[in-house]
């Protein structure tokens, strides 16, 4: 049994989420998966919130997971291969 593990127990996903505040800006140590989650709840609010499609925040992520997904052999064009990819299912899953 590694750390974290338990008889009868999956182990424990390692922390891997920090925010550090440096002068006026937070930086920030983020799981790639909850920030997926993250950005498709926050597309989803784009009609209702408007003002969130030119906040930095959501800016620079999309840029990151853009990148992300590219380096993943990614066709960020297409949406519905970026959306499975967002959701983490397989690129050929329908």
């Amino acid at each position: 049994m590694t750390a974290g593990e338990d008889a009868g127990h999956a182990p424990e996903k390692a922390a891997t989420m920090s925010f550090q505040k440096r002068g006026q800006t937070v930086v920030a140590a983020l799981d790639p998966e909850e920030l997926k989650l993250i950005y498709r709840v926050l597309h989803r609010q784009l009609t209702a919130r408007p003002e969130l499609i030119e906040t930095h925040f959501l800016i620079e992520l999309q840029k990151f997971l853009y990148a992300e997904a590219q380096e993943a052999h990614i066709d960020v064009a297409d949406h519905a291969a970026w959306d499975r990819w967002l959701q983490g299912r397989a690129a050929d899953s329908v």
